[in-house]
């Protein structure tokens, strides 16, 4: 489960680029009602931890995305678009023509489910609770990209936010719309009355910045532990109660749009595990839940349960087989490309991820989906790698490896080991380790697959350049700048702050890639694919896209990783007590069964 848990932070991370866009009143249609309980699963937080507060910034809090925990706006998955939204407790939004900012209107009828009306001081407050935590469009960093500069209540249902356009993020808009709201009658004591102007401070540099930047660094450690007295919610539900098998939700009368929204109740059973979600869904007790890496068996044994029902659609991350270059053989491109024609991605992906994955279609660094799009008839001129014992043989050789025995050694003819690492609990890419280690085996490599204790671990030590080999979520999309700083950003060696990208050598600053600083690509010259990458972050659409083929053509060359598979939003509901899921391919499919609830599309079924 916490696989999924992590493609789902990483999702979180993808922000956006801008044009001029606005917001439309939540008009989701549909006379509500109908009562019943909604069962379903957090895929965010396995084990519910009873003790938790109804924080939405605690980690391990009992605010539910979606169900008592609202948002500004709701994210759609759009192909290329980060900047599409549903309604949440903004209404409706205007982004300025040059990206400077972006003004809010609540929602006429939004009521805390105390009965207070939600204002604009509840999200001028939320907002700065979000800059103690440094998330979304805030950073306490001193003028690192994308920092919210000024935040005006231009009325009680109106808010306007500013960007500091002397480092423009086109980011901006979407770090904002993905906030949390909160109520100020129940959070307001977490900020001092001088928090404002400590923040203003706090984006400087010298000796009272950085005082300041400590003392909002402090407050965010309150903001993740405060533990409100009761849950207050402009949601749809408020939570009853919880315990560790479950938490219960019930309806808030004073949800804006309570009318439509159908469930009673809402039950998040607990779960520590994949096994706990399959038997859930096989036993058809679970009305929706998200996608957990699943065999074959398991999931025709989920697809045959009463009312079982699967929707799919696009899901913008991939998973690449990356390697440490600052460790031999690494280093030499011809040994990655000998690796990457060795692999057959087609069977990597059917034994590892048949029903959440397809086959990637070459490495460009870029989902497939959105890469005709971005870079168009490029896509077509890259080298696919396709499955070539042979043409991994000729690399070999190129690479200068010796084959003895049947067997590939390094030049000096001591062994060589493909020692791959994956977390112990992502099911999926352990079976991918698996089937690659056989194929090298076959094609003369030895091979290893090495788990290690979860994924936070797993993460520090790939930092630390333990490893030779690890597997990589890439391909971030929406905005062109998260695609490519998975493969050209801080664990490449470039860091970019205040605009100014900074690279530090293999082995230091989290630099475990180790990818050349300047690369010679073939129809492009000599570039340098960090800065290249930092540009990403403030170009329009029009202006990426030229840098965009440019970098794609360079990862297909360099192979800094080999990009395996794209994933696949596959989510499952059950028909049985509820209808008015989401269609095949929807740009819903990103959200939760919470948001789809609130906007009014499930209904029990008569």
């Amino acid at each position: 489960m916490k696989r999924l848990a992590a493609v789902v932070a990483l999702l979180g991370l993808a922000t956006a680029t801008a044009a001029c866009s606005g917001g439309s009143t939540n008009s989701s249609g549909g006379s509500g009602g109908g009562g019943g309980l909604f069962t379903t699963i957090d895929v965010l937080k396995p084990g519910l931890d009873a003790s938790g507060p109804a924080n939405p910034w605690a980690p391990k809090g009992n605010s539910f995305l979606g169900y008592n925990a609202m948002k500004l706006g709701w994210i759609k998955n759009h192909l290329t678009d980060p900047n599409q939204f549903y309604p949440g407790i903004a209404a409706s939004w205007e982004i300025a023509p040059d990206n400077s900012s972006i003004t809010l209107h609540i929602q006429p009828n939004a009521k805390w489910s105390d009965g207070k009306p939600v204002t604009a001081d509840d999200v001028k407050l939320s907002l700065g609770l979000a800059s103690t935590t440094g998330s979304t469009a805030f950073a306490v960093t001193p003028g690192a990209a994308g920092v919210a500069s000024d935040v005006q209540v231009v009325d009680q249902k109106t808010v306007k936010v500013s960007q500091d356009m002397k480092n423009p993020s086109m980011k901006f808009a979407r770090g904002i719309m993905d906030n949390w709201v909160v109520p100020a009658h129940v959070w307001n004591s977490l900020l001092p009355a001088d928090f404002w102007d400590k923040l203003k401070a706090a984006r400087e540099t010298g000796a009272d910045a950085d005082k300041a930047r400590e003392e909002i660094l402090a407050i965010g450690q309150k903001v993740l532990a405060f533990a409100p007295p009761k849950d207050v919610s402009a949601g749809p539900f408020t939570l009853e109660r919880v315990n560790p098998g479950e938490a219960l939700l019930v309806k808030n009368k004073n949800f804006y749009n309570a009318a439509n929204v159908a469930p009673a109740q809402v039950k998040l059973l607990n779960y520590n595990g994949n096994e706990q979600i399959w038997n859930y869904l096989s036993a058809g007790k679970l009305d929706q839940a998200g996608f957990t890496a699943m065999p074959s068996d398991i999931m025709t044994r989920i697809k045959n349960a009463p009312g079982s029902n699967v929707i799919r659609g696009f899901s913008p991350v991939a998973v690449g087989m990356a390697f440490n270059q600052s460790k031999k053989p690494y280093d030499n491109v011809h040994v990655r490309r000998g690796l990457a024609y060795l692999i057959d991605r087609d069977q990597v992906t059917k034994v590892a991820s048949p029903e959440g994955g397809t086959p990637a279609l070459t490495t460009s660094g870029i989902h497939q989906k959105p890469a005709q799009e971005w870079i168009g008839s490029e896509l077509a001129s890259l080298n696919p790698y396709k499955h070539d014992v042979a043409k991994a043989e000729e690399e070999f050789k190129a690479a200068g490896l010796k084959k003895t025995g049947g067997k590939w050694t390094l030049a000096d003819g001591s062994p060589w080991k493909v020692s791959m690492r994956a977390p112990a609990t992502f099911s999926d890419w352990i079976s991918a380790e698996e089937n690659i280690k056989s194929q090298l085996i076959a094609g003369g490599v030895d091979a290893e697959v090495v788990t290690v204790a979860d994924y936070p671990v797993y993460l520090e030590e790939l930092d630390a350049g333990k490893y030779d080999v690890g597997f990589w979520l890439m391909a971030l999309g929406p905005a062109p700048y998260d695609i490519f700083q998975r493969l050209y950003g801080a664990a490449n060696g470039w860091t970019n702050v205040a605009g100014k990208v900074a690279h530090s050598a293999p082995g230091k600053g989290g630099n475990w890639m180790g990818s050349a600083e300047e690369i010679d690509v073939e129809g492009v010259g000599k570039i340098n694919p960090g800065e290249l990458t930092a540009k990403l972050n403030a170009a329009t659409p029009e202006q990426a896209k030229p840098i965009m083929a440019q970098l794609a053509k360079t990862a297909n060359q360099d192979l800094p990783a080999i990009q395996l598979w794209d994933y696949v939003n596959t989510q499952f509901t059950n028909t049985s007590r509820f209808t008015g899921w989401p269609e095949q391919d929807s740009d819903l499919l990103r959200l939760n069964a919470g948001v789809w609830i609130q906007l009014g599309l499930i209904k029990a079924k008569q």
